[in-house]
């Protein structure tokens, strides 16, 4: 059976997403709600819909989701009961209403395939619920390596997860749990292959309150993309062929240097890099833009 785990704070949009849950053509699921200690009580929204499906709503006295979002998922995970697949749903994303159904019209084939990654085809919308992207269909099956190089937009709420691999291997935490989904569904596969359903549809709600919309934060996103390069390059680095090490490496610099000001210390780590994996052409390569970026752009910008 699905669980579907919404972790909540904020009401404006949470609505929406609970009358996405109540038209759904397929009632085989469950919904845990952990309320992250919000100063916006749902409760008397969720009476609404309390005989439209079977849902659980806890509340949690202190509030995680602002020094951790993976903790607070990882709480609101851990009141999954007997569940086999889980979904992390956004307090103000939006399912089509034939969503459940197609998971489990395609369930057979995804446990034939011994696959733990399921997707469904994303849209963006906006505050007013309006449409503002095309739909973002995927190949039905496709390698975790070719999905992190193809990758053009990812949110966690498309995802769903043998519970399994959640318990086993965790979410990794960076700054505002950024990149923390793309992370998992590399893992959580084996780096092997993604299921997509493309008939099912997730619309992603993008506004100025949401982390992916918001502005104020573009730093800390920054900081997370540059967290998981590292990670991937000193954890994962020898599942990538050698064309993929590179394009890793080099999008590597573009972060530390999107951050801060090029160190000696990243000279060193990546010089070592580059030169264990690569040839004298790539290394003076790669030598020439570390000048670029320790001399001259260094003091064009003071």
């Amino acid at each position: 059976m699905l669980a579907i785990v919404i972790p909540y704070y904020k009401i404006t949009f949470f609505e929406e997403t609970l009358k996405s849950l109540a038209s759904q053509t397929d009632k085989s699921f469950k919904v845990y709600i952990g309320d992250d200690a919000s100063p916006e009580n749902p409760l008397n929204v969720l009476k609404k819909y309390q005989d439209q499906f079977n849902y659980t709503y806890h509340r949690y006295n202190e509030n995680l989701g602002g020094t951790s979002l993976v903790k607070q998922w990882e709480r609101c995970i851990a009141m999954v009961e007997d569940e086999e697949w889980v979904q992390i749903l956004g307090d103000d994303d939006v399912l089509d209403k034939h969503n459940v159904k197609s998971f489990y019209e395609n369930l057979p084939e995804i446990k034939k395939k011994n696959i733990s990654v399921v997707r469904y085809s994303t849209c963006k919308i906006n505050e007013l619920g309006d449409l503002i992207s095309d739909i973002y269909t995927h190949p039905k099956i496709e390698n975790a390596v070719d999905f992190l190089f193809r990758n053009k937009r990812n949110s966690l709420s498309e995802y769903i997860f043998g519970r399994k691999k959640i318990t086993s291997i965790g979410f990794k935490e960076f700054p505002l749990a950024w990149c923390s989904d793309i992370l998992a569904v590399l893992e959580f596969s084996d780096f092997k292959g993604i299921y997509t359903i493309n008939e099912g549809l997730v619309y992603i709600r993008i506004t100025n309150i949401s982390i992916s919309g918001s502005l104020d934060n573009i730093k800390l996103k920054n900081l997370a993309s540059e967290e998981f390069s590292k990670y991937i390059i000193f954890n994962k680095f020898y599942l990538f062929d050698k064309i993929q090490r590179l394009r890793l490496l080099i999008g590597y610099e573009v972060a530390i240097k999107r951050n801060r000001k090029f160190k000696i210390k990243d000279w060193f780590v990546l010089t070592k890099l580059y030169l264990k994996n690569f040839n004298i052409y790539y290394f003076l390569k790669f030598l020439r833009r570390s000048v670029i970026y320790t001399f001259i752009e260094g003091s064009s910008s003071k």
